[in-house]
């Protein structure tokens, strides 16, 4: 990634926060927090087998960076960095990244958890579930791809 690492991004790439971890960092920043989100085996007592996202990509890359902007001016001082991953994902692999620097670290950790809400909230970004047993999209978002209910 190095010089190439965009901030606000949508990736089928395997992710790593290392990275976005480096570019959030500052001499002003007095904390530091990355949030991965990883996929979970069980939900409400049924064995998830895999997950898949699909996303209209860039306006999800569109809505990622005005989160990221919505950040810095609630939070001043902040950098954000955001990427999410879609396609197939295994159980414990990474689907999204939040890193997020602030002065203080209660900044850091509200912004943060502001981040991950407004995702589910505003982004284009879909996430089907597949279990033993069955799938279902699911999401706060209307609009589902392959004719999910909405």
């Amino acid at each position: 990634m190095g010089a190439e690492l965009k901030p606000f991004h949508v990736t089928e790439e395997p992710l790593d926060g290392a990275p976005y971890m480096d570019y959030v960092t500052h001499p002003g920043a007095g904390a530091v927090t990355l949030f991965a989100g990883t996929v979970r085996e069980w939900t409400n007592g049924k064995r998830t087998m895999y997950l898949k996202y699909e996303a209209y990509v860039p306006m999800a890359e569109k809505k990622l960076a005005q989160i990221g902007d919505e950040i810095i001016e609630k939070w001043p001082g902040s950098r954000v960095a955001i990427v999410h991953r879609i396609g197939e994902l295994a159980i414990s692999d990474i689907a999204v990244i939040i890193a997020v620097s602030s002065p203080h670290r209660r900044a850091a950790y509200e912004a943060n958890e502001y981040a991950i809400e407004q995702i589910k909230k505003v982004v284009p970004i879909w996430k089907k579930e597949i279990w033993e047993d069955g799938e279902e999209w699911i999401g706060d978002q209307a609009y589902k791809p392959e004719g999910g209910k909405a």
